[in-house]
């Protein structure tokens, strides 16, 4: 079977493709340019990105001879990601690139183009699994290792495309892929963790956004991410003022710019009015929330209400809740308030280590909502 094998550069994706030519399947790698080294908008090319990924994707691909490729989605990648990342930030909303990303790129664009390389599967390095479940349906699993677990990014899989998909270190430990790696003596065996988002290398989102002030409107001049505003509390008293919404997110306690005696949080964000609202800690507690463009693993809904874990982001532990499942919409109720549940963020729900689905968090209301 010939595999196409989605390389950044990376130790997991280059164990991915080991794993796989070890197992007698031709392998192929590609790598997907992203970013250009020349623009300072989007981090100067560096990191998972950048034209670096692409030269240590190909020497792995080298070592382990078997034909490599770089693709050129820096187009696609500006249209399908950065843009809505910048616009959802100039909506008051935290927004989570890696998803749409996996959703729109990895396993969208790249599965349709398997035929080019006259492959049947998309492989990568992901720490997730794929498995059969008793009625043939196929089910998203949690990796192994519950460090690196990263199935909360792939909620949005479809059947058809889990068919059609390979995660290899998905039953490994990150020490295990380093073992292996190792053992092969591959480039990127040593290469460090990277925890920022791919386009923004260090991790200075607001720097990033800063860059990009021109094009960070949401629905007219007005509405400028970093136009200064007013810093209120929930009784709407003037507390201060903000340099711009964008740097600011639903839980925020450090970068305020104001002294209180007590500790306060960034309780909500109104773009409407550009306000920045602060609250004391049971403020930003909640314990319902609204979750929007839902979809499930199966490819149907269950039928409601539904118990479940839901994590409301990635290092989230996950919490119990009561899922009250709509058309394209969940309430969901939680046993015990959580902290800063932010609009525009992710909740993902889990039956154990299966992945049901999950959405975009619309809204949250306090624990006395």
């Amino acid at each position: 079977m010939t595999v196409l094998v989605a390389m950044s550069g990376g130790v997991d994706s280059s164990v991915a493709a080991a794993l796989l030519r070890e197992q007698g399947h031709d392998v192929v790698g590609m790598t997907m340019r992203i970013l250009d080294r020349d623009d300072e908008r989007l981090g100067g090319g560096r990191g998972r990105c950048g034209l670096q990924a692409v030269r240590d994707a190909a020497r792995v691909c080298a070592q382990l001879g078997i034909p490599h490729y770089a693709l050129d989605f820096r187009e696609i990648f500006e249209r399908e990601i950065v843009e809505p990342f910048a616009a959802e930030y100039a909506r008051g909303r935290t927004p989570n690139p890696c998803i749409v990303c996996n959703d729109r790129v990895k396993f969208g664009i790249l599965l349709e183009r398997l035929a080019d390389f006259q492959a049947e599967k998309l492989a990568t390095g992901h720490h997730a699994c794929i498995c059969r479940s008793a009625d043939g349906s196929r089910q998203l699993l949690r990796g192994r290792d519950p460090r690196k677990d990263q199935s909360y990014f792939l909620y949005r899989f479809t059947q058809q495309q889990l068919a059609r998909v390979l995660m290899p270190v998905g039953e490994l430990t990150k020490d295990e892929v380093r073992d292996h790696a190792r053992q092969l003596d591959l480039p990127t065996a040593e290469r460090p963790e990277s925890q920022e988002i791919c386009f923004i290398p260090d991790d200075d989102y607001v720097g990033f956004l800063r860059r990009r002030q021109p094009e960070l409107l949401a629905d007219d001049d007005r509405r400028s991410a970093f136009r200064p505003g007013p810093v209120i509390d929930e009784e709407g008293n003037l507390l201060g003022e903000h340099p711009g919404i964008a740097g600011f997110t639903v839980g925020q306690r450090r970068g305020l710019g104001l002294a209180f005696g007590e500790r306060r949080y960034v309780v909500r964000i109104e773009p409407e009015t550009n306000a920045l609202v602060l609250g004391t800690g049971s403020d930003v507690m909640s314990k319902n929330a609204l979750v929007e463009t839902v979809s499930w693993v199966s490819g149907t809904a269950p039928a409601p209400p539904v118990r479940a874990t839901a994590k409301v982001r990635y290092q989230h532990e996950g919490a119990l809740a009561l899922v009250d499942v709509g058309p394209d919409v969940a309430r969901v109720i939680f046993d015990d308030p959580q902290l800063a549940i932010a609009p525009g963020q992710a909740m993902v729900f889990y039956d154990g280590d299966v992945v049901l689905g999950g959405g975009v968090i619309s809204t949250s209301s306090v624990t006395g909502g």
